[in-house]
């Protein structure tokens, strides 16, 4: 029996390092794609939201909500991770019927930091508005600072709901509402420029998808929390105005 040479012995080691990396890859993407998979669902009330078509629209990975009388102001809304992006209708189109437009991002595999300049997208679409602010809850609300710490003349400001600045943004150009149960945000917040506690609220009641895993139940509603929210980010934006 003919013993192979240098060469082929040379081949199958490399076709044994081949496999095991492709082996490798697709172990990942497997893990991956499992772990994308299971995220927060939006309840009913939310998705109920999503098809009444009034001041509504969805165009690919937006959805506009517009009020009655234009604006020339608009928020750019980063959802929370792995949290359907309709989750956060209830809240957005209460700022709607307010006089806000408001722009929601669906962005991929429901998580942010795939895509955190997102915002510079929608600024380019509607040349129109004049003054934006990006806001995001949780890591949404993360990356949505990280986006404007990188582009500060493209935005007046930040609003962060459940969350706390990421990169080099100032505190007093920005409005942080978080639950007095969410302690994880507490502990973060080196600042005090317009930080507004919600008494009772949790982290995951800005957005309607139910109970999140780790989260304190909280003490007042849903509507509640979102209400006071939206309170906080009405008399943010009259005072800077």
């Amino acid at each position: 029996m003919k013993l192979p040479g240098k060469a082929g012995r040379r081949r199958r080691k490399w076709k044994i390092v081949v496999g095991g990396l492709l082996a490798g890859v697709a172990l990942c993407l497997g893990a991956f794609f499992w772990y994308v998979s299971d995220y927060y669902h939006a309840d009913a009330r939310a998705m109920a939201i999503a098809q009444q078509g009034t001041g509504i629209e969805t165009v690919e990975n937006l959805t506009v909500l517009s009020p009655d009388t234009p604006s020339d102001t608009a928020i750019i809304f980063y959802p929370g991770a792995k949290v359907q992006a309709e989750a956060y209708l209830p809240l957005l189109d209460t700022l709607r019927q307010s006089g806000l437009t408001c722009v929601l991002v669906h962005m991929p595999f429901h998580l942010a930091v795939l895509d955190a300049n997102a915002a510079q997208d929608v600024i380019d679409r509607f040349p129109e508005v004049a003054h934006w602010y990006v806001a995001g809850h949780s890591m949404g609300g993360a990356m949505a600072s990280r986006f404007a710490a990188g582009h500060p003349d493209a935005v007046d400001g930040v609003i962060l709901l459940g969350a706390y600045l990421h990169g080099d943004y100032p505190a007093e150009d920005t409005l942080t509402v978080y639950g007095s149960l969410n302690s994880s945000v507490a502990e973060k917040i080196d600042y005090t420029d317009n930080v507004v506690v919600i008494d009772g609220g949790n982290h995951a009641q800005f957005g309607n998808y139910g109970p999140q895993k780790g989260d304190l139940p909280a003490e007042i509603s849903a509507e509640e929390q979102q209400a006071q929210a939206v309170e906080a980010i009405q008399a943010f934006l009259v005072a800077r105005a």
